[in-house]
């Protein structure tokens, strides 16, 4: 993909393959024969939508970086390098019965779900045709089956149990995804919802999405055991873990998870460990280099999650014309979108007197 010196992490902007690492992507879902057969069986225009999206992800938060630099916007919350853990899992869901709750670095979720790019963009903006009519920039929609996130950390998990116990009375057949980080792990609301939803054998999938810093406390420092693969058993529910930076290894013990839930042996804890290449926000890029050495960052840049992907893709058949075309459809969706929210700032402010709309008081 083309990269952009000015908004990507400087060990992405010259990013070579690493031949060995480009070799293990293939290696680590094959080595799992359940999870070899799940990846066997995606055609080739699964794996190109699955390309598609982690592009997307990517650029939609180099457009919200290159929005706080012109002065669009003050600051984002960015997930560079974290976007396999979004998009395999996202992909791996039945869209017509199944939710997803994602937290704003999982962004990419909310697209993949149906939402357009430029509502993304509008949510930032606070314009009035945002999904939250300018209210929040924290992003989603229920008519996409995507539940809003609440900014407060570890509370999501407890929504996404509730709304697999609501599907099991009603008899609907969807399993629930959601995503927490590594220092939301240790909120209350987190643990009462993996309880929970072990105790109920609900539905719901948790992929804890390890990205090595909480704000900018590293995982070193507020946990014991640095590795979440055993986090599962605490519980007494079932849990794996899959390679946070292989869309197919993300994929595909996803779908192993659904499976699994939709069968009713549900919740299922997944590990994801990766690694988020800047800071908690814009505002703190320079924290992020002072708290994390720099050694980390290289360890991590080798491992863009779009670059591996697109070798092997590569040696997989898949032409570099194919690639680019991909690459000039999502690009293009992206500046439109970015254009179509920019217009809606322009012209399209939420009016005063809607501050009291849709407020419920008891």
């Amino acid at each position: 993909m083309k990269r952009f010196p000015a908004y990507d992490p400087p060990e992405y902007v010259n990013w070579q393959p690493d031949a060995k690492l480009v070799t293990a992507f293939g290696d680590i879902w094959r080595a799992d024969p359940e999870r070899r057969r799940v990846v066997d069986a995606l055609d080739r225009e699964v794996r190109l939508t699955l390309y598609a999206g982690l592009l997307r992800t990517r650029l939609h938060d180099i457009m919200l970086k290159r929005w706080v630099k012109q002065g669009v916007i003050s600051k984002a919350w960015l997930g560079t390098g974290e976007e396999a853990s979004t998009i395999g899992p996202v992909h791996a869901l039945d869209h017509a019965v199944d939710f997803t709750a994602p937290m704003i670095r999982n962004a990419g979720a909310c697209c993949e779900m149906g939402m357009s790019v430029a509502d993304m963009l509008r949510g930032y903006l606070g314009t009035a045709d945002s999904p939250s009519k300018g209210r929040d920039g924290h992003v989603g929609g229920f008519s996409h089956r995507v539940l809003q996130p609440i900014s407060n950390i570890g509370n999501m998990p407890p929504v996404a149990a509730g709304i697999a116990l609501a599907m099991r009375l009603t008899e609907i057949p969807g399993v629930v995804l959601t995503w927490v980080g590594d220092g939301s792990v240790n909120s209350g609301p987190t643990h009462e919802a993996f309880n929970f939803a072990a105790v109920e054998r609900l539905p719901v999938i948790f992929v804890i999405e390890n990205n090595q810093v909480a704000l900018g406390t590293r995982v070193n420092a507020h946990r014991r055991d640095p590795s979440f693969a055993k986090v599962h058993l605490a519980y007494g529910c079932a849990g794996w873990s899959f390679d946070g930076n292989n869309v197919l290894d993300a994929y595909a013990a996803t779908k192993i998870a659904a499976d699994y839930c939709r069968a009713g042996e549900g919740p299922v804890i997944l590990d994801a460990e990766t690694f988020r290449m800047g800071g908690h926000a814009t505002h703190d890029e320079h924290e992020a280099r002072v708290v994390i050495p720099a050694e980390v960052f290289e360890y991590w840049g080798r491992r863009d999650p779009i670059g591996l992907y697109e070798e092997f893709l590569k040696r997989e058949g898949v032409s570099e014309a194919d690639l680019e075309r991909v690459e000039a459809e999502v690009s293009e969706e992206v500046d439109r979108a970015a254009d179509e929210a920019l217009e809606s700032k322009q012209n399209n402010l939420p009016k005063p007197e809607s501050a009291i709309e849709g407020v419920y008081a008891t």
